[in-house]
């Protein structure tokens, strides 16, 4: 019976082994059943996030293509700037408008070729080739650089020019008409006094209706240069000019025509001023222009100050001021009208002429004056060191000789 009972328990072992080992099984083929759902579904979801990611790649690849198209048939440049000033893109338009290749080059060496030298507004510039350009630029956003716009006002500036031309036209057809009346007065004195020294008169007589022959020359002179100055305004050669030196010639010039009076001329310099391009002889005009009118509101005596100011970083104030009896508020709106004088000597151009030189150089003259109280003018241009293109309405070229 012990013999029997062995091999029993042994059977049962194995059964219980086989057993287990097929639970085991079962097991791992499900496992492996479920692996290679997970599998086949994984591969699914690749397929699917792939053949979408392709799907906007592509639609990313068309609004690409659509935009760069539409950059391209743009009428103006689209210049796009890195976080360190080169140009990282730009449309044809632009490197058409530039005449050159901007591509990766830091703008301002772009600028700096392609630029017209002169002085002028920093929003619209006259290139090298002749065009005339408008520039406006915005951010990237979050991104560092800078968006960079070019439009080509070329011919809106040639319609500016025109429109201008005529209105100057017109205005010397005025001023012409009030020449005549201006200059028959003086003409007839000048034609008097030399009738006089025709006949027989004593040495001081003639002496004295030479003088007054030679004033009343003078005067005649000084209008028409007055209108040349005015009607040629914008047609200067710029230069590279110490403001300083300019007010201390207008300073000479002015000593020497009042040596006879009891007239101090001061320059006063609140502040270091660059040298800047303007035209030195046009100034010169317009800022004597100033001083005489401050001396004969004046009279025979009083002080007339040249100021050299800085009222903002970008600007430079020349101020001419004296202490003379001021004027009225009705005067002070009308000064800067051709043939507006209050002097019976006055050729009423002088104050137009100024406007008209510092209007020409991108600045503004400002008048303050108070009866009692004296009259200062205030001469504000753009601080340019250097050269740039003229704001110019008209070009050269395009202005009557």
């Amino acid at each position: 019976m012990e013999f029997d009972k062995a091999p029993s328990s042994e059977a049962a072992k194995l059964e219980d082994a086989f057993q287990l080992f097929n639970e085991m099984s079962q097991a791992l083929a499900q496992s492996y059943q479920e692996l290679e759902s997970k599998v086949v579904g994984l591969t699914e979801e690749l397929a699917a996030a792939r053949s979408e990611r392709l799907q906007t790649l592509m639609e990313k690849e068309v609004l690409a293509n659509r935009l760069q198209r539409l950059l391209e048939a743009l009428p103006g440049g689209v210049v796009v700037l890195d976080g360190e000033g080169l140009v990282a893109e730009c449309n044809r338009g632009a490197s058409e408008l530039l005449g050159t290749a901007p591509l990766h080059r830091p703008w301002s060496e772009v600028l700096a070729e392609v630029l017209a030298v002169g002085a002028g507004n920093p929003h619209q510039r006259r290139l090298a080739n002749g065009r005339y350009v408008s520039f406006s630029s915005s951010s990237l956003g979050d991104e560092p650089g800078q968006i960079i716009l070019l439009t080509d006002v070329s011919e809106m500036h040639a319609l500016q020019g025109l429109v201008e031309q005529q209105q100057r036209l017109t205005a010397m057809g005025e001023m012409l008409a009030g020449m005549a009346h201006q200059i028959r007065t003086p003409l007839a004195a000048a034609v008097l006094y030399a009738s006089h020294l025709g006949g027989e008169l004593p040495l001081p007589q003639r002496e004295r209706f030479s003088e007054k022959l030679l004033e009343r020359l003078r005067h005649l002179e000084r209008q028409v240069n007055d209108m040349l100055v005015f009607a040629r305004a914008g047609r200067y050669t710029m230069e590279k000019v110490a403001v300083r030196g300019v007010l201390d010639r207008a300073v000479h010039a002015m000593e020497a025509l009042v040596k006879n009076r009891r007239v101090e001329f001061k320059v006063a310099e609140d502040a270091a001023c660059p040298e800047l391009y303007i035209s030195e002889d046009a100034f010169l005009g317009a800022l004597t222009n100033l001083m005489s009118n401050a001396v004969e509101a004046m009279g025979e005596a009083g002080t007339v100050t040249l100021r050299l100011s800085r009222p903002a970083a970008a600007s430079v104030r020349i101020s001419v001021i004296d202490d003379g009896p001021g004027m009225s508020e009705e005067v002070r709106q009308r000064v800067f009208q051709p043939f507006y004088t209050t002097r019976t000597s006055g050729t009423g151009l002088g104050l137009a002429v100024v406007e008209s030189v510092v209007r020409a150089h991108g600045g503004t003259v400002l008048c303050e004056t108070k009866l009692g109280q004296g009259t200062a003018f205030h001469i504000d241009l753009p601080l340019v060191t250097e050269p740039t293109p003229l704001p110019a309405g008209i070009s050269a070229n395009d202005l009557p000789d």
